[in-house]
């Protein structure tokens, strides 16, 4: 399937100033001395909407390898309210600087390059994953990235993320936007797809093949629903979990082979101690939810992988109803961290407990490419203004969004805009 072709952006009349406005664009490549921010800083550390604060900082500027990007729209995605929270580690301990931007997930347009940047110019559209690295080690070159001492999350680990009119990136971390979508589509999906990609193909020999069955927890959130996407590109059989039944049709149309509603069966929770009474009492809840996957890939037949996030809450399910030689493969702890588990389970079937950490940059591009061949949703649930950036992750912090991705405009003046002539129209309107 052929791309959307890039064109340049054509002429156009700005005035040069040190402030812009949200929604108002500067002459294309000129860079103001200020910009608007939402940033946390760390005496009002707490939820959202006491955390986050608007505030005029200075535009960050470039190293050599750097990039500065004008936002167009951001995604919304927990490790926001992790920052704002400062917990489960404050993110000034890590980046020691005054103030904090979130924000891990954006789309925009390359607005100044750093002088040793060959492969992007001011102009192009992008989106941008969230990895960073210092480039120099040995993982860095022949290695996993992601293994790097240096590797970290821009917008998390780092103090300049997506909730501001530009942020600064690595060249690395850039990606060609689909052009099909709309500047808030484009920005709310690579944390999340590129996660679920690493997690379904990027650990060998459990990847995703063909035929294989995956529970997928939080089947209608953002990483579950480009779980199902995927497995179900893929040729393999996703059987969503998910905790309200009115998201049931929406799991369903993504691909899913059966869905279960976690909410009937009573064994979540950090494992009882094991050959007592609680423990019979949960086991035999755990196997009644494992009879409710037989009834979707046949009796006897557990999942090759489960696609674990909850963490402590499901854990102890997901280790037992995987199959023998299969892989539990985990990327967060949205329930809690303290995981338990029966050890029996995972020496004596001999499977596989495998840690996930978002993507290095050839995977993201690998789940990029099928955003840009049309091949996947991008799931977009709810979008959001500037202005309520806070409010959007107090939504996802109370857990009353909507099934799929959140996303939040920046510069881009209102919905529905898919080129930068668009918003520049609206933006006069």
């Amino acid at each position: 399937m052929a791309l959307d072709a890039p064109t340049p952006i054509a002429a156009y009349d700005a005035p040069e100033k040190d402030l812009y406005d949200i929604g108002e664009m500067p002459p294309l490549g000129y860079v103001p001395k200020q910009m608007h921010a939402w940033a946390i800083r760390r005496e009002r550390q707490g939820e959202p909407e006491q955390a986050m604060q608007l505030e005029v900082v200075d535009v960050p500027t470039l190293d050599s390898n750097e990039v500065l990007v004008l936002v167009m729209a951001a995604g919304v995605n927990y490790n926001g309210i992790w920052a704002g929270l400062g917990k489960p580690i404050s993110m000034f301990d890590v980046h020691k600087q005054p103030y904090h931007i979130a924000g891990s997930d954006a789309s925009g347009i390359v607005w100044a390059v750093g002088e040793k940047v060959k492969r992007w110019k001011v102009g192009d559209e992008v989106v941008i994953h969230c990895n960073q690295d210092d480039g120099d080690d040995e993982e860095c070159n022949g290695g996993d990235p992601m293994y790097s001492p240096t590797q970290r999350i821009w917008g998390y680990e780092t103090p300049d993320g997506s909730f501001a009119q530009f942020t600064r990136v690595q060249s690395q971390q850039l990606m060609p936007r689909p052009r099909h979508l709309t500047w808030e589509e484009s920005a709310c999906y690579t944390l999340t797809l590129a996660t679920a990609y690493r997690m379904l193909f990027g650990h060998e020999p459990h990847e995703l093949k063909p035929g294989m069955n995956v529970l997928v927890w939080g089947a209608s959130g953002g990483l579950g629903s480009y779980a199902i996407q995927l497995i179900n590109a893929a040729g393999g059989n996703a059987i969503g979990v998910i905790s309200e039944e009115d998201k049931r049709d929406f799991v369903m149309g993504l691909g899913a082979k059966g869905v279960i509603n976690r909410k009937d069966f009573n064994c979540w929770g950090q494992l009882p101690t094991v050959n007592t009474p609680e423990y019979k009492e949960w086991f035999n809840e755990a196997r009644k939810f494992g009879a409710a996957i037989w009834a979707i890939t046949g009796k006897g037949n557990n999942v090759d992988i489960v696609f674990e996030h909850p963490g402590e809450a499901t854990f102890p399910v997901s280790t037992l109803v995987c199959k023998k030689g299969g892989m539990v493969v985990i990327c967060a702890g949205t329930t809690g961290f303290n995981c338990t588990f029966d050890v029996r389970y995972l020496w004596m079937h001999q499977k596989r407990v495998q840690g996930s950490h978002f993507a290095h940059l050839k995977q993201a591009s690998a789940a990029n490419k099928l955003m840009l061949e049309r091949r996947l949703d991008p799931c977009m649930s709810e979008v959001f203004p500037w202005a309520e950036i806070p409010a959007a992750h107090t939504k996802m912090y109370k857990n009353q969004h909507k099934p799929g991705n959140m996303a939040v405009l920046v510069q881009a003046p209102t919905t529905g805009l898919r080129t930068f002539e668009d918003a520049l129209e609206a933006g006069r309107r």
